[in-house]
């Protein structure tokens, strides 16, 4: 993917310390999601907590962001337009969108990048877009 946000296949925890660093609320980025090969997670930071919303791919190839119950679910042609969406108040997120997160390669902040893995029909999972996500799946926010 090419996104500046965009911080491909990182764990939860490598996430966090990447957000406390920059430590603004509003902070945020996307990183691949540990638990659903091909989805991704948009990362937000507010008050010292990582909220976690998972990014889900349509059999169209639309995007959409699960966020609070009771919100309008919406579908975007891509990242960028889901993105500025989230940047406006009342969306559904815990904060607005205002701070990303660029990806950088210092030495040691992606010590706890995961191995490479596949996907749930034994593609190579990598940096590349999914088009082939289950959108209608139940989750438990992680």
């Amino acid at each position: 993917m090419d996104s500046p946000v965009y911080h491909g296949n990182i764990d939860k925890k490598t996430c966090e310390e990447l957000m406390l660093k920059k430590g603004k609320d509003g902070s945020y980025l996307l990183r691949d999601s540990e638990t659903i090969a091909g989805a991704f997670c948009l990362c937000v930071y507010l008050k010292k907590v990582v909220y976690t919303y998972r990014i889900l791919m349509d059999h169209r190839g639309y995007y959409t962001l699960q966020t609070a119950g009771g919100v309008e679910e919406k579908f975007f042609p891509n990242l960028k337009d889901l993105i500025a969406n989230y940047k406006r108040r009342g969306q559904g997120l815990a904060t607005p969108l205002r701070h990303p997160v660029k990806k950088t390669e210092p030495a040691g902040v992606y010590q706890n990048v995961r191995q490479e893995k596949t996907d749930y029909r034994g593609r190579f999972k990598g940096n590349s877009l999914w088009p082939n996500v289950l959108h209608h799946l139940e989750f438990n926010y992680i």
